[in-house]
């Protein structure tokens, strides 16, 4: 993980040039893995549906309906969520999110009719809502705006390694079907469970609220980081705090979500229902779990260089516009 400098006066540059990387390292994976997961308990549903639709009788509709149910509890938990992590810290609401997002998705293993699957999903959603904006609202306490969108950028690429790795295990997990007599999605829910509530607790042990907490800094970087972090914050209040009303009321606001939209409606789309369509054409369930991986490799070294290229030039709408529509003429193409 190469970060390098903004450039900045000469006394501060030596120790901006540490302190850095010094966060990076110690933040970014313990936040990468714990994204790694939830999009690995997110999708998975996607894998058990190969056979779990056969085993509950569940139809394409009720299927697609009851993965959909998670973003109804997501989206009506997702600010409050946040609002509490404000109050009491990102560490110990952190490790709260993964722990019981990891028991409920492991509760996914037991449903046994159409609205007991669309309960789970529903409470799988309340419980994991918050964590990637959660996330982001923490990496604004930690990182000077300069560095942002590459941090972003690598820590996104968690989930598109999770879509790398997630299918081939969840391929391998499905053929333990008889297994104790659960059947292969069973095993896929209660194996994919357990790695979120372990890293639940290990933040617990590892991350750190703010700067000024940081005994793996030295004194000298906390105050350093604290300073330029307070200097951002303050020069933006000073043009304009938005209070929670007017934020609703903020036309860019909307038009940012309609664009959030677009891009989960496609992608999620695609994510719940590719491994079904590849099925589809004869392969084994082996082979789906690899064919559906390698859209990501590619996406994985085009997310990090992308965030990267964008801190550089300094430039965010093109590259957020440009990032879509290379979406939209992808999925375009696969029409035909």
């Amino acid at each position: 993980m190469h970060v390098s400098a903004v450039p900045a006066d000469t006394a501060l540059e030596p120790l901006e040039r540490e302190t850095i990387p010094r966060v990076a390292w110690r933040l970014l994976p313990i936040l990468m893995l714990g994204y790694f997961c939830a999009y690995l308990d997110r999708v998975n549903v996607g894998f058990a549906g190969l056979t779990m639709n056969k085993d509950l009788g569940f139809s394409a509709a009720a299927f697609g309906f009851g993965s959909g149910v998670f973003f109804i509890g997501y989206f009506l938990a997702e600010v409050p969520s946040n609002l509490v992590l404000e109050k009491v810290g990102a560490r110990r609401w952190i490790a709260r999110i993964l722990i019981t997002w990891g028991i409920i998705s492991g509760l996914t293993a037991f449903v046994w009719s159409e609205w007991s699957f669309y309960g789970v999903r529903f409470l799988l959603g309340v419980a994991e809502a918050g964590f990637y904006p959660g996330i982001i609202l923490y990496m604004t306490w930690w990182f000077p705006s300069f560095y942002r969108a590459r941090m972003m950028g690598v820590f996104q690429s968690a989930s598109v390694i999770s879509l790398i790795i997630g299918p081939v295990v969840s391929a391998q997990l499905l053929q333990m079907d008889g297994l104790f007599g659960f059947h292969g999605w069973q095993w896929l829910f209660i194996v994919e469970a357990v790695p979120p509530v372990i890293m639940g607790l290990v933040v617990l042990g590892w991350l750190t609220d703010h700067p000024r907490q940081a005994a793996w800094l030295r004194a000298d970087q906390r105050e350093w980081l604290e300073a330029r972090i307070e200097s951002e914050r303050a020069q933006r209040e000073s043009v304009h705090r938005y209070e929670l009303g007017e934020t609703f009321r903020n036309p860019r606001v909307w038009w940012l979500t309609l664009v959030y939209f677009g891009q989960n409606v496609s992608n999620y789309g695609l994510l719940i229902f590719l491994p079904q369509i590849i099925k589809a054409f004869g392969v084994s369930t082996e082979m789906t779990g690899w064919i559906t991986a390698i859209p990501f490799v590619f996406a994985a070294f085009a997310m990090i260089w992308w965030g990267r290229h964008s801190d550089m030039t300094g430039e965010r709408i093109w590259h957020v516009a440009g990032a879509c529509l290379v979406c939209a003429a992808g999925l375009g193409v696969c029409i035909f």
